[in-house]
């Protein structure tokens, strides 16, 4: 009963003959760590610059899909666009801000 326990790592020929898969014997590497900002850009949804840290939480959810499809690269490539496009969603949402209070306190009656 043992020897027709099926191995995943054994491959049968069609014409009978055992041979090991060495793909699967073989270490694979770990996939490389996920970066893609989710924390940061969730963030920056807060910052009043509506439509580009929306662009921003689709980047990092983009990337996330592509890390669990095994897509690193374009994972990584996504992460960074990710980054990006949430430090100047930051920077922009600063700048509204800083205006907004020039603008409140210069124009008082004092």
């Amino acid at each position: 009963m043992a020897l027709g326990v099926l191995n995943s790592q054994v491959k049968h020929s069609l014409s009978g003959s055992v041979f090991l898969d060495s793909g699967s014997i073989e270490e694979q590497e770990p996939p490389p760590p996920l970066r893609s900002y989710l924390c940061l850009t969730i963030f920056t949804c807060f910052c009043p610059a509506y439509p580009v840290n929306i662009v921003a939480l689709i980047f990092s959810i983009m990337s996330r899909n592509n890390y669990y499809m095994g897509d690193y690269d374009g994972s990584r490539r996504l992460g960074r666009n990710a980054l990006y496009v949430s430090v100047a969603s930051i920077i922009i949402g600063l700048l509204v801000i800083a205006v907004s209070c020039i603008v409140h306190f210069t124009s008082m009656d004092f």
